[in-house]
């Protein structure tokens, strides 16, 4: 919403929520989430067409067209629990929009939704007997975190799938006539609603493939003595496979592939296709193995035990340029070490500490999980180093002088492959990468 208020002026954008708290903080300087280039947008923005308030019936009365964008989590209890996706939060904003009224309206579907979704949501609103017509039009994101801005401002693609009906493209015409104020024509690709339900879900299933894929050859190259990152180079020079998605690490987060993959399942099983749902199942099974390895190939190479040692974990977010934890490898690989008995010393230079300490059901006052303020204090006194986000301040840490203050032997595992091992060898490091013989 901020990207759309910036390229296109003429377009009074409003964010409503029904979390004060979380409102209070987009109207601040210090806003909710990290990614870089976001905050510089809004504060140009805001108070000009780009407004961010808790009036919900007032937002949705006076717009023209509605992007319902709210969280799809996996199911945890009922049919479908742990694969299908909750739309409890879609339903209740269709209900609300078709309650208030306020004219004509476009709904579009912005949040990620199984297929025929959109069908569901025209339901709700074609029973309000308000005497207004609505237009359901799918219109899913395929940016990543980190690179948030850059991937709005010159996407790919941009996606919107409506009705065949000539109301449905006279809904797709107007969606597409905001986008196209800044992205070029031939990268708005229009669809039917289904065929745009379903390519969010087929992204995010393709890419996080590509990861299961890479990292399942790296386990082979440390069997074998093979470099998983030399290996990755040769098969991504192939045009036909091409270099994205290859590099190897403890394992894929985020909010989206994990839950996208797992509702693609569930959809195959409701659809009677329990041979295809049982393929993209094993996509999610490699990642939970990756961690699982990292974790095994620490306690084999520190003498078969971590129980009493310090572990310095560096990084806590899925990724690098993000405060997001969702899903992220960090989390598992932890909860793995604090069942190992091991003390952790736990520095992210942009997760709060209370949501690490709350990922990991403890408390600040326990022993067993310390957060640091920076790498060094982290790594002080510590028997090993694990790597778990990219963050690319610590490829300029002096890492000598970390060695001279760490426990010895000094390990260091590297769970994202950013490090140069052969220097830290050099040093007195006992390292491992991932996908290193």
């Amino acid at each position: 919403m901020a990207m759309i208020a910036d390229k296109c002026e003429d377009i009074r954008v409003t964010v409503v929520d029904l979390n004060a708290e979380r409102v209070d903080g987009w109207n601040s300087d210090d806003l909710p989430v990290f990614e870089p280039g976001l905050t510089e947008i809004v504060l140009r923005r805001r108070g000009k067409n780009l407004f961010f308030t808790t009036a919900v019936e007032d937002g949705i009365r006076e717009a023209d067209v509605i992007f319902i964008s709210v969280n799809t989590p996996t199911k945890t209890s009922g049919v479908g629990a742990g694969k299908a996706a909750d739309l409890r939060y879609v339903e209740s904003c269709a209900r609300q929009i078709a309650e208030v009224g306020g004219g004509d309206k476009i709904v579009v579907e912005k949040s990620t939704v199984p297929v025929r979704t959109a069908h569901s949501v025209q339901e709700i609103l074609s029973a309000a007997e308000n005497g207004h017509s609505y237009q359901v039009i799918s219109n899913p994101e395929f940016l990543a975190e980190g690179t948030a801005m850059k991937d709005l401002e010159k996407p790919d693609r941009v996606l919107v799938g409506g009705n065949v009906t000539p109301e449905g493209r006279a809904a797709v015409d107007v969606i597409t006539s905001i986008y196209a104020q800044w992205v070029p024509r031939e990268r708005i690709i229009k669809t039917n609603l289904w065929s745009s339900e379903l390519s969010k879900l087929t992204a995010n299933a393709f890419l996080a493939q590509r990861v299961s894929s890479i990292n399942s050859i790296s386990a082979l190259c440390e069997a074998t003595g093979a470099d998983v990152d030399e290996v990755s180079h040769a098969i991504g020079a192939d045009s036909r496979i091409g270099p994205k998605f290859l590099k190897s690490s403890v394992g894929f987060g985020g909010s989206c592939f994990q839950k996208d993959i797992l509702n693609l399942t569930y959809l195959c099983e409701h659809f009677g296709l329990p041979e295809i749902a049982e393929y993209w199942t094993k996509v999610v099974e490699m990642n939970d193995l990756q961690k699982k390895r990292f974790v095994t190939r620490m306690i084999d190479a520190m003498f078969n035990t971590v129980s009493g040692k310090r572990i310095a974990v560096l990084g806590y977010a899925f990724k690098k340029d993000t405060n997001d934890v969702r899903e992220s490898p960090a989390i598992d690989v932890c909860r793995y070490l604090l069942d190992e008995t091991a003390e952790l010393r736990v520095y992210d230079p942009k997760v709060e500490p209370e949501t690490i300490l709350s990922t990991l059901g403890t408390k600040e006052d326990e022993d067993s999980v310390t957060i640091c303020k920076d790498a060094y204090e982290a790594c002080e006194g510590a028997h090993a180093i694990a790597v778990l986000t990219e963050w690319d301040e610590f490829n300029d840490l002096d890492f000598a002088k970390i060695h001279a203050q760490m426990e010895q032997p000094a390990f260091l595992f590297d769970g994202r492959n950013v490090l140069d091992l052969k220097a830290l060898e050099e040093i007195g490091f006992r390292t491992y990468g991932i996908g290193k013989g």
